[in-house]
Protein backbone atom coordinates (compact mmCIF):
# COMPACT_ATOMS: atom_id res chain seq x y z
CA UNK A 1 0.00 0.00 0.00
CA UNK A 2 1.31 3.47 -0.89
CA UNK A 3 2.20 5.91 1.86
CA UNK A 4 0.14 9.04 2.30
CA UNK A 5 1.59 12.55 2.59
CA UNK A 6 1.09 12.39 6.35
CA UNK A 7 3.18 9.21 6.53
CA UNK A 8 5.91 10.33 4.15
CA UNK A 9 6.87 14.04 4.05
CA UNK A 10 8.51 13.62 0.63
CA UNK A 11 5.05 12.91 -0.79
CA UNK A 12 3.57 16.11 0.57
CA UNK A 13 3.01 18.88 -1.91
CA UNK A 14 5.67 21.61 -1.84
CA UNK A 15 5.19 25.23 -0.98
CA UNK A 16 2.94 24.95 2.05
CA UNK A 17 0.46 22.46 0.59
CA UNK A 18 1.14 19.99 3.37
CA UNK A 19 4.89 20.03 3.84
CA UNK A 20 6.09 22.42 6.51
CA UNK A 21 8.81 24.91 5.74
CA UNK A 22 12.19 24.02 7.20
CA UNK A 23 13.15 25.69 10.47
CA UNK A 24 16.33 27.10 8.96
CA UNK A 25 18.88 26.78 6.18
CA UNK A 26 20.74 23.92 7.85
CA UNK A 27 17.54 21.89 8.30
CA UNK A 28 16.67 22.42 4.63
CA UNK A 29 20.10 21.25 3.51
CA UNK A 30 19.87 18.18 5.76
CA UNK A 31 16.46 17.31 4.32
CA UNK A 32 17.76 17.81 0.79
CA UNK A 33 20.67 15.45 1.48
CA UNK A 34 18.24 12.84 2.80
CA UNK A 35 16.01 13.20 -0.25
CA UNK A 36 18.96 12.84 -2.62
CA UNK A 37 20.14 9.70 -0.80
CA UNK A 38 16.65 8.18 -1.02
CA UNK A 39 16.35 9.03 -4.69
CA UNK A 40 19.80 7.70 -5.49
CA UNK A 41 18.95 4.49 -3.60
CA UNK A 42 16.54 3.60 -6.37
CA UNK A 43 13.86 2.26 -4.05
CA UNK A 44 11.28 4.99 -4.62
CA UNK A 45 8.38 4.47 -6.97
CA UNK A 46 7.89 6.87 -9.84
CA UNK A 47 5.22 8.74 -7.87
CA UNK A 48 7.43 8.94 -4.78
CA UNK A 49 10.37 10.13 -6.88
CA UNK A 50 8.24 12.89 -8.38
CA UNK A 51 7.05 13.99 -4.93
CA UNK A 52 10.64 13.92 -3.62
CA UNK A 53 11.76 16.00 -6.61
CA UNK A 54 9.02 18.56 -5.96
CA UNK A 55 9.92 18.76 -2.27
CA UNK A 56 13.59 19.10 -3.22
CA UNK A 57 12.79 21.96 -5.58
CA UNK A 58 10.86 23.71 -2.80
CA UNK A 59 13.80 23.21 -0.42
CA UNK A 60 16.25 24.59 -2.97
CA UNK A 61 14.05 27.68 -3.38
CA UNK A 62 13.94 28.09 0.41
CA UNK A 63 17.74 27.84 0.61
CA UNK A 64 18.15 30.39 -2.18
CA UNK A 65 15.85 32.82 -0.36
CA UNK A 66 17.81 32.37 2.87
CA UNK A 67 21.11 32.98 1.08
CA UNK A 68 19.71 36.10 -0.59
CA UNK A 69 18.61 37.45 2.81
CA UNK A 70 22.07 36.87 4.25
CA UNK A 71 23.70 38.43 1.21
CA UNK A 72 21.51 41.52 1.64
CA UNK A 73 22.49 41.75 5.31
CA UNK A 74 26.17 41.53 4.36
CA UNK A 75 25.67 44.30 1.80
CA UNK A 76 24.09 46.51 4.47
CA UNK A 77 26.96 45.83 6.86
CA UNK A 78 29.52 46.33 4.13
CA UNK A 79 27.92 49.60 3.06
CA UNK A 80 27.41 51.09 6.51
CA UNK A 81 29.92 49.55 8.86
CA UNK A 82 32.77 47.93 7.00
CA UNK A 83 33.80 50.76 4.69
CA UNK A 84 37.55 50.90 4.17
CA UNK A 85 39.32 53.99 5.46
CA UNK A 86 40.41 56.44 2.80
CA UNK A 87 44.16 56.90 2.41
CA UNK A 88 43.77 60.62 3.29
CA UNK A 89 42.13 59.96 6.65
CA UNK A 90 44.33 60.61 9.67
CA UNK A 91 44.55 57.85 12.26
CA UNK A 92 42.27 58.39 15.26
CA UNK A 93 45.21 58.44 17.72
CA UNK A 94 47.89 60.36 15.80
CA UNK A 95 49.12 62.45 18.72
CA UNK A 96 48.98 65.70 16.66
CA UNK A 97 46.56 67.34 19.12
CA UNK A 98 49.30 68.34 21.55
Amino acid sequence: MAKTAAQDPARAAPGGDGAPSPENYEAAVAELEELVARMEGGTLSLEESLAAYRRGAALVAFCQQQLEKVEQQVRVLDGETLKPLSSNAAPADSGDDL
